[in-house]
């Protein structure tokens, strides 16, 4: 494995060193239109290469080749990002630097968006609609100033789609997916359907609306399904079935430098669970009569977004935000009569609710001197959560409740400056207060700096102080029995966290057409306070309780290589990260070994057009190496001991064909996911790696076969 790693690491550090000394440059201007727009982390709106941060940007086309389904199928094949899924509930969350997903904030149109226990963390990727996306952008690291709590690793920002080069847009898609082998047009395999109108009534007004179905019909694997009548086991979905349904709406006027559009999203899910367990009805008049006792769980979210920009006495650029979110998840019990198949006894209520009200706003272009700009900027979050004892158990005031509701608000001040020393040298300082209605203030602050060497060589640094506060299981749960006890902490801090990144960059374009771009960055980060779930007693009965108590440190050196010529499009990249994380048990005078543990990502894809056909050949795939960590145990005598878990390595392949007919008016797709078929990834715990029954982490159900049909029909 070290070969390796060595050897990946001189590959492309010879590439990277390669390219930034290549001087067989074209004029740079030829490539001004190609320049790529982002928004995320900046003033206004700017090309890519004068933005102070390493923005990575993952445009339409790019989620057209994967023809993914959600935003996990996406990000499933970046570097430094891995994939966490759960069969049980159809979930999928994003971890980046080794750190879950509460330190990383997805955001959509720079507004955080709501999940079940936080803003713009933990949020379900499967639950992400990528119908409306217009591009991805993605900032590795602290963006505290900008972004507010929990932007540790870093923030996800999908922009949407707000404009339209023709009078009318019609888009229809239809998809049909395999799940594994298994396909049926209606009870088994992955089912898609969408639709978009988008209308310019004239160059101020613009509308569109759309909506979406996503089946997925659950994975039976060794399974019976919701039918089978036998009480042996085999009931019901190794993954669960699930519908999802999507509507979206926006308008948006335009007019000089002045806009403004309001935009509405529903979100709606079921997710059906069916016990193994089969019931036989006792004394009931007819012979061989069952049932058993199911339930649906289903989630509703709302999300309004009125956002305004303009001038402010000829000069001033403002942009103002303001959100309503709402997100509730019910349980409805019921039984299933089996010979019937019929549902009796249904029982709804709401166990799980989030509501949010968010208002995010700046002020910038202070100066008519172009080299200095200034912002400033606001924040407020009113957050409004009730979880019940069917999500939990929970202790409020020291007391166990049966559910709990809870207010907790911030208000945020941030200022950031950004100076041009020249057109080559910039500088970027910034700082946020944070007003916390149930933590102590929190600070953020952040320096950037951007410099262009000669030959296009593009070089940024960038440092940064951010938090996280803690969550409501975090703070609230309280799972006591004769077997359990698993305690929150409403005595919790804020986690504190800083980073570190360099990154190189440059772009290379040759006589013959040819273009190649390399990037080189390493990053460092380090946390304090961080909030684990730690073992506090062994005996009588084990005990743990969420506590500050980790310090978290990593650094990561990652680099990506693009090559495209005529019809080639090629692009390889590799990330070793090396994580070290110290567990202090002072309850039981144990302390975990802070060594530095090592891991390996490289992932890759090639592209094949071919104009004669209009086909579009792509490949993509990603290799996750080896990945460990300390936790906390106990031995065959009962004494408390840190090991070592290891999650074993494994690669992950998708494919894909489309080819346009008629002028691009009609597209079809074709291809698969996961053709590598992994299904789990073994765990072992220990230095003799014993594997532990029933631990493997669940990654998919296997290879899976895709059919996508799109009509576009643009007019003027």
């Amino acid at each position: 494995m070290q070969i390796y790693t060595k050897a990946y690491i001189s590959l492309s550090l010879f590439l990277s060193f390669s390219a930034f000394s290549q001087e067989k440059l074209q004029d740079t201007t030829r490539t001004s239109q190609l320049e790529e727009v982002v928004v995320t982390g900046q003033f206004e709106p700017q090309s890519l290469k004068k933005s102070v941060h390493n923005v990575r940007v993952i445009t339409r086309e790019d989620i057209k080749r994967l023809a993914a389904n959600n935003l996990g199928d996406v990000l499933n094949q970046y570097l430094n990002i891995s994939i966490r899924t759960s069969g049980s509930d159809g979930r999928s969350t994003v971890s980046m630097f080794g750190l879950d997903a509460q330190y990383f904030k997805i955001l959509v149109d720079n507004v955080p968006l709501v999940s079940d226990t936080g803003l713009g963390t933990n949020i379900d990727l499967t639950q992400v609609n990528l119908d409306d996306i217009e591009q991805i952008e993605i900032i590795e690291g602290s963006m505290g100033v900008t972004h507010g709590a929990n932007a540790v690793t870093g923030v996800l920002n999908i922009i949407t789609k707000k404009s339209s080069k023709h009078k009318w847009e019609i888009t229809a898609t239809a998809q049909e997916e395999t799940v594994s082998n298994e396909f049926a047009f209606f009870d088994k395999g992955r089912h898609i359907q969408n639709a978009k109108i988008s209308h310019n009534f004239n160059e101020n007004w613009f509308v569109s609306v759309g909506g979406s179905r996503n089946d997925f019909a659950g994975f039976f694997d060794d399974k019976e399904g919701k039918d089978y009548i036998k009480n042996d086991g085999k009931r019901g979905y190794s993954w669960l079935p699930k519908e999802q349904l999507v509507g979206n709406g926006l308008v948006g006027y335009t007019k000089g430098d002045f806009r403004i559009f309001y935009k509405f999203d529903y979100f709606g899910e079921n997710v059906d669970y069916y016990n193994p367990v089969v019931i036989p009805i006792v004394n009931y008049p007819f012979p061989d009569t069952n049932f058993s006792n199911d339930r649906r769980y289903i989630s509703n979210r709302y999300y309004h977004h009125l956002n305004s920009y303009g001038k402010l006495f000829s000069q001033l650029n403002y942009n103002v935000s303001v959100s309503h979110q709402k997100q509730n998840r019910d349980i409805e019990k019921f039984n299933y009569q089996l010979e019937s198949q019929s549902e009796t006894a249904n029982n709804r209520e709401t166990y799980q609710s989030k509501e949010v009200i968010y208002s995010t706003g700046a002020l910038s272009n202070f100066f008519k001197d172009k080299r200095v700009d200034l912002q400033l900027g606001y924040e407020a979050v009113n957050e409004r959560g009730f979880y019940d004892a069917t999500a939990g158990i929970f202790k409020d005031d020291q007391q166990q409740v049966t559910d709990v509701r809870k207010r907790l608000e911030n208000y945020d001040i941030f200022t950031a400056a950004e100076i041009r020393f020249t057109e080559k040298f910039s500088v970027r300082p910034g700082i946020r207060y944070s007003i916390q209605s149930k933590f102590e203030d929190q600070y953020a602050s952040s320096l950037g700096l951007r410099y262009i060497f000669p030959h296009g060589i593009e070089a940024r640094g960038s440092l940064g102080k951010s938090y996280r506060t803690p969550n409501f299981d975090e703070l609230y749960t309280y799972f006591v029995d004769s077997n359990h006890n698993l305690q929150g902490n409403e005595n919790l801090i804020p986690e504190t966290s800083s980073s570190y990144e360099l990154s190189v960059k440059k772009a290379t374009y040759f006589d013959s057409g040819a273009q190649l771009s390399n990037n080189l960055a390493v990053t460092y980060m380090d946390v304090d306070d961080r909030i684990s779930m730690v073992l506090t007693q062994v005996t009588p009965m084990q005990s743990y309780k969420y506590m500050n108590i980790d310090k978290y440190k990593m650094w990561n050196i990652s680099s990506t290589h693009q090559f495209a010529y005529k019809n080639w499009n090629a692009k390889v990249g590799l990330a070793l990260v090396g994580i070290s994380q110290k567990i202090d048990l002072a309850a039981l005078n144990l302390t975990s070994d802070d060594k530095f543990l090592y891991s390996l990502q490289v992932n890759s894809n090639l592209s094949y057009n071919v104009p004669k056909w209009n086909t579009l050949f792509s490949i993509y795939y990603k290799f996750n190496g080896k990945q460990q960590q300390f936790i906390s145990s106990t031995d065959t005598a009962g004494n408390a001991e840190f090991i070592l878990s290891e999650l074993e390595s494994y690669g992950w392949m998708d494919a894909s064909i489309r080819k346009s007919f008629f002028k691009n008016q009609f597209e079809v797709t074709v291809g698969a996911r996961n053709l590598l078929d992994v299904t789990s990834v073994q765990l072992t715990q220990g230095t003799t790696g014993v594997h532990v029954a029933g631990s493997d982490l669940l990654l998919g159900y296997g290879r899976s076969y895709f059919l996508k049909l799109t009509y576009n029909l643009n007019f003027n």
